[in-house]
């Protein structure tokens, strides 16, 4: 089961006691003070671990709750730390402050560590509290509480391609056609219910990570059909494939299919539609006297669009596909521009 958004409760461990102790030796009878100091409260620290692709066991596991620091002793013995409780999140994780939606962290590289809350601060012994004037304190400090916090946790795929387009245009047929990945494929719109992410080989030693969400409709940012609740997995993707099935009983015209795709990604997030992009038409094998096929290809000439056309039923066109795609994220790669994260 595919989680990529949950809440969740923190609470880092409060700091131990001071101690208020004095030395008790042989012949000693009036030893100064020996209270030890309180340990630290545990901390929770999130982690990015490369094993894990959803966020499915914090949804059953929604609190935790690290170790409290133990009280100091005598002799000026310190009391032990608390544990820290490390929680695992898959790499590409954004951590946010569900009070203020600040965002907090953004786990994008693997072993990659935040501490979502700090531990109390343990108190200090009444050994520090002697003075010329008071060399019996009895003041000892206690530990402080750790914090706590409410936080909202979002999965964004790391995917250097993101397909999007309607319902059955062809997104998860053509993940199967060119990767290992095997997405459910059935001829019904809302097929593809996950974002499934998959990894193309081109060239000799050449790949790229490709993600396919599930399909967008016109009014998806009003909440018709499934939404936008999946796009945020494009977000960090530097190159778009807008596949438009040109099918002969495709429900849409190719070029209103293009321009609503364009217009509800634009109401989602603007600056997506900057992102470099390549229009693809999809099931030639099936595009009838191919008028729809020849009236989306001079839409895209006449406004300088990328324009291919494949059936991954067939393959046609698959090959020149991969290796354009290899190539423009090749580009971007080796010159870096700023997208959404």
């Amino acid at each position: 089961m595919f989680v990529d958004e949950v809440r969740i409760q923190i609470k880092a461990g409060r700091g131990g006691d001071g101690s208020c102790s004095f030395r008790r030796e042989k012949f000693v009878p009036r030893g100064g003070p020996d209270g030890g100091d309180g340990g630290h409260g545990g901390q929770v620290v999130f982690e990015a671990s490369p094993r894990m692709t959803t966020l499915l066991d914090l949804r059953y596991q929604k609190h935790y709750e690290a170790e409290v620091g133990r009280q100091g002793g005598a002799a000026n013995c310190s009391g032990r730390t608390g544990e820290d409780v490390v929680v695992a999140l898959p790499v590409g994780t954004v951590i946010f402050d569900d009070q203020t939606n600040e965002v907090l962290a953004d786990l994008v590289t693997p072993g990659q560590r935040f501490v979502g809350a700090h531990g109390g601060r343990g108190g200090r012994g009444n050994s520090h509290f002697a003075t010329s004037t008071n060399r019996t304190p009895t003041e000892f400090e206690t530990g402080t509480e750790g914090e706590e916090r409410s936080l909202r946790l979002e999965l964004k795929l790391l995917a250097d391609v993101g397909l999007v387009g309607f319902p059955n245009a062809g997104k998860s047929t053509l993940i199967a056609a060119i990767s290992a990945a095997r997405p459910k494929i059935a001829d019904y719109p809302f097929t593809t219910l996950t974002p499934n992410l998959a990894i193309v080989r081109w060239g000799e030693k050449g790949s790229f990570a490709i993600a396919d969400i599930p399909g967008i409709i016109e009014g998806a940012h009003e909440g018709k059909g499934l939404g936008f609740q999946f796009l945020r997995h494009i977000e960090r993707t530097s190159f778009l494939l807008h596949m438009i099935d040109v099918s002969e009983w495709a429900p849409e015209e190719p070029v209103k299919s293009f321009e609503i795709m364009r217009q509800e990604l634009a109401a989602y997030d603007e600056p997506i539609t900057t992102r470099p992009f390549a229009v693809v038409a999809t099931k030639i094998d099936v595009a009838g006297d191919s008028a729809r096929l020849r009236e989306l290809q001079k839409y895209c000439k006449r406004h300088h669009y990328m324009f291919l056309s494949i059936s991954a039923a067939t393959r046609e066109g698959l090959t020149e596909l991969v290796t354009y795609v290899g190539q423009q994220v090749a580009q971007l790669r080796a010159t870096p521009c700023e997208t959404n994260s």
